[in-house]
C-alpha cells in the first residue's frame, strides 16, 4: 500500500506525519528554532571525565553538554591530531547520537556516521554491511561488491534498504559524495573554532523523505511555501520521479491539517488507552525505566463461551496494534507487555511468532526478547529520537 508524507506548520512547531490512506503511522513534532539535533556534528570541548563510569562530558554549541561513553568511543578525533587518552580540555569531533531525555543528557559519539539515501558511511569499521530487509541474495552480493572498493582504513558502509536494485551509477555517486563529505569534516573540522557546528542535519521532514522507503511513498504534501521550497530543493538532487511526488496543497476551503485530522490524531496518540476493534484495549504507560503495556479484554469476551480462543484472538489483535503504537508514539527502550494469559502452548508460540513478524515491519530496529515465567513479553526498540509525549512539551 502506498503512503503519503504530510508536513504542516502549527504555531511554532512543524508536524511531519506518515500516512497510509487516512491512518497516521508515524508523527514527529519539532520546534521551528534550531537546536542540537541527532546527526549534527560539532567540534566540542571535554569539560569533565567521570572515571567510575568511564565517560566524558563534552560541551558543544550553545553550551549544551553531551555524554560520551569512552568504552564505546575508544578512538576520538582530536583537534591536535595526536593519539592520547582523552583529557579535560581536549577538543574532539563529536556527533549527536541520541536525543536528550528528561533525565539524561544528549548522547554523543566519535564514531561518525553520514547518512545518504542509499548508504550510510560509518567510522570505526572498514566493512560493508547490507540491510537485512534486502532478502535477495544476488542483490545483496551485487551491492556489497559495488560499495566495497570505497571503504577506507577507518570507515566502512551500511547499504540501506532503498538501495535495492538502484542503478549502479546512482549508488556509486552517493558513496563518493559521502566519502568527500567525511574527508571534509575530518580534515577541515579540526581547524575550526571550538564549538563550531561542522555538519547540520536537514530538517526532520527532509530526513523522513530521505529515510523512508521511496518505493512505498506515493505523495509528499505540504501547505507551507517555505517547507515546500526546501523539500523541492532536496528532491531535485534525487531521481526525477521523486520530485513528481511533491504537491503544494492550496485548497482554501479546508486546511491540510484538518483534511487529515492531524491535530486530533496527534492528541489521540497521547492517550493512555488505545482501543482495539474487538472491544479490547491497551493501557500504555511510559516510565523513565521502561514502557508498560497491559492488554485488557474489555468488551471482547461479552457473550463468548470459548474464552481461551477469544483470548488468543485478542492477543493477536493486540500484537498488531502494539507494533503500530510503538511506531506512532516512538516508544523505545525496554517495553514490557502483559498479554492476556493463555493456557495452550501452541497459542503462546503463535503469538510470539506474530510479534516477531510485526516488529520486523518497523523501520527502527526492534526485537522480541522473550516471554518470562510470568507470561510477560519483553521487547526492545532502539532509542534514537524522543518519544512523542516528550516532543510536544
Amino acid at each position: 500500500m502506498g503512503s503519503s508524507i504530510i508536513v504542516v506548520r502549527s504555531g511554532d512547531r512543524i508536524i511531519t506525519s506518515l500516512f497510509e490512506d487516512k491512518d497516521m503511522i508515524t508523527v514527529r513534532s519539532d520546534r521551528s528554532e534550531k537546536k542540537a539535533a541527532v546527526g549534527n556534528i560539532y567540534l566540542g570541548k571535554v569539560r569533565n571525565i567521570v572515571k567510575n563510569i568511564n565517560a566524558a562530558f563534552v560541551e558543544i554549541s550553545g553550551k549544551e553538554i553531551c555524554y560520551l561513553s569512552l568504552n564505546e568511543n575508544p578512538d576520538p578525533i582530536f583537534a591536535d591530531q595526536k593519539k592520547h587518552p582523552i583529557r579535560v580540555g581536549d577538543e574532539v569531533i563529536v556527533q549527536i547520537a541520541k536525543d536528550a531525555t528528561k533525565t539524561k543528557a544528549l548522547n554523543g559519539t566519535t564514531n561518525i556516521s553520514l547518512t545518504g539515501r542509499y548508504a550510510v558511511l560509518v567510522r570505526g569499521k572498514n566493512t560493508v554491511g547490507v540491510s537485512s530487509k534486502i532478502s535477495d541474495e544476488a542483490e545483496r552480493n551485487r551491492l556489497k561488491d559495488l560499495v566495497k572498493p570505497y571503504t577506507g582504513a577507518d570507515y566502512g558502509f551500511i547499504v540501506r534498504t532503498n538501495a535495492a536494485f538502484v542503478p549502479e551509477e546512482e549508488l556509486k555517486a552517493e558513496v563518493e559524495r559521502l566519502k568527500k563529505d567525511y574527508a571534509s569534516i575530518i580534515n577541515n573540522g579540526i581547524h575550526r573554532t571550538c564549538y563550531s557546528l561542522l555538519l547540520s542535519v536537514p530538517p526532520q521532514y527532509i530526513s523522513e523523505i530521505r529515510d523512508g522507503y521511496s518505493s512505498e511513498i506515493e505523495s509528499i504534501k505540504t501547505d507551507d511555501r517555505e517547507i515546500y521550497e526546501e523539500i523541492k530543493s532536496y528532491l531535485e538532487t534525487c531521481p526525477k520521479e521523486e520530485l513528481a511526488k511533491l504537491e503544494f496543497y492550496e485548497d482554501e476551503s479546508i486546511s491540510l491539517s484538518t483534511l487529515y485530522g492531524i491535530e486530533s490524531k496527534l492528541q489521540k496518540a497521547l492517550y493512555e488507552k488505545a482501543w482495539l476493534d474487538s472491544g479490547a484495549y491497551l493501557i500504555i504507560q511510559p516510565t523513565e525505566a521502561l514502557v508498560s503495556i497491559d492488554v485488557n479484554t474489555g468488551k471482547a469476551i461479552a457473550g463468548k463461551e470459548d474464552t481461551e480462543d477469544t483470548f488468543f484472538k485478542v492477543n493477536l489483535e493486540a500484537a498488531e496494534e502494539i507494533g503500530r503504537q510503538l511506531r506512532l508514539r516512538n516508544l523505545s527502550g525496554i517495553i514490557i507487555v502483559d498479554f492476556i494469559d493463555m493456557k495452550k502452548e501452541e497459542h503462546k508460540y503463535a503469538l510470539l511468532k506474530r510479534i516477531r513478524e510485526v516488529l520486523a515491519q518497523d523501520h527502527i530496529p526492534a526485537k522480541l526478547v522473550d516471554m518470562t515465567a510470568l507470561n510477560l513479553v519483553e521487547i526492545t526498540r532502539q532509542r534514537i529520537h524522543r518519544p512523542l509525549y516528550e516532543q510536544i512539551k
